[in-house]
């Protein structure tokens, strides 16, 4: 069975993580992974979800793919260099990763995405704009290995676009 990464840290969005999750495990190994293994991370709404494994203590070769959940969590995803370094090594394995709502913060602090079509939510156009990505604003983005969407709204099309990427 392939196994799939969902990132996890503080202040995620829970449609953006349970909705994936759950979809993911029709068909899949998922694993969540966050900065820590056995951390109970919570919520914007203070819902919690426990990480099953670190960053730093998985290799990007055994995984299929990814998914970077929105809420604010991404800004502290990225603050995590072993975090960085694992999303760097799904996107030069050419595997699927996909970002939603605030997720592409962590993809322009791991990756170089000059020329790199992507959407975000509206609030973070500017910040990937400014690393050079060709920022659109339409419900899902693919480019490549790279999946985008913008909110919770546009979570059925992104989902169907990465499990179809992960086969």
């Amino acid at each position: 069975m392939k196994k799939v990464i969902v990132l996890i840290e503080t202040n995620f969005n829970e449609m953006e993580l349970i909705y994936p999750y759950f979809r993911l495990l029709e068909n899949y190994e998922v694993h969540l992974v966050g900065t820590d293994k056995d951390v109970s991370y919570a919520s914007a709404a203070g819902m919690k979800m426990k990480s099953t494994h670190a960053s730093r203590d998985i290799n990007a070769d055994d995984y299929a793919g990814l998914v970077i959940p929105g809420g604010f969590s991404p800004d502290y995803m990225r603050r995590s260099p072993e975090t960085r370094a694992l999303v760097k090594a799904l996107d030069d394995a050419g595997k699927p990763i996909a970002a939603i709502c605030h997720g592409p913060w962590l993809l322009a602090s791991s990756l170089d995405l000059k020329g790199r079509k992507l959407t975000s939510f509206m609030s973070i156009k500017d910040d990937l704009i400014h690393t050079g990505a060709d920022w659109v604003d339409e419900g899902l983005v693919v480019d490549g290995n790279l999946i985008t969407s913008r909110t919770p709204a546009d979570l059925p099309i992104f989902m169907k676009a990465f499990c179809g990427a992960l086969e």
